[in-house]
């Protein structure tokens, strides 16, 4: 599966939410959109991720940053995680995996000598025109605010 490159309008997308509420990317028209995917909510690189991000909203809303994470979980699962974590962005409940594919956040990966298929952890900043500015293949999950920040501010 090849990433999207930065310079590619961003796909376009609708699909659930955790409170089970349609949610487009269309409806960030005119803002900054961090869009990130991870494989699984309530694990420990995907909490870190979160967490770290959610530590640092309001850094991130003040700098126009909209943040949104995709997994092939549940809404129920994101509701969870969401009410854990006090996470204040939405998650995106991609269990058909459409989102994540178009994005070509889905594919081969190989953990402990086995290849199988899975989320390839990864984080796309779309512009306020729906424009990828940066792509994220590598996410150091516990300074990912940072990371991102170093690169566009």
């Amino acid at each position: 599966m090849s990433y999207l490159k930065e310079g590619d309008k961003a796909p376009e997308f609708t699909a659930k939410k955790q409170d089970g509420t349609n949610i487009s990317l269309s409806d960030f028209k005119g803002k900054k959109v961090i869009l990130y995917f991870y494989p699984k909510d309530d694990t420990p690189g995907c909490t870190a991720e979160a967490c770290n991000l959610n530590d640092n909203y309001t850094d991130l809303i003040k700098q126009g940053f909209e943040i949104i994470g995709v997994s092939p979980d549940s809404e129920q699962s994101h509701s969870k995680f969401i009410g854990k974590y006090n996470l204040r962005f939405n998650l995106i409940a991609d269990t058909g995996k459409s989102i994540l594919i178009a994005y070509g956040a889905w594919g081969l990966k190989k953990m402990y000598g086995k290849e199988y298929e899975g989320v390839l952890r990864t984080t796309y900043v779309i512009n306020e025109e729906s424009v990828i500015e940066r792509v994220f293949a590598k996410v150091d999950t516990k300074n990912h605010t940072q990371q991102i920040l170093n690169e566009l501010v």
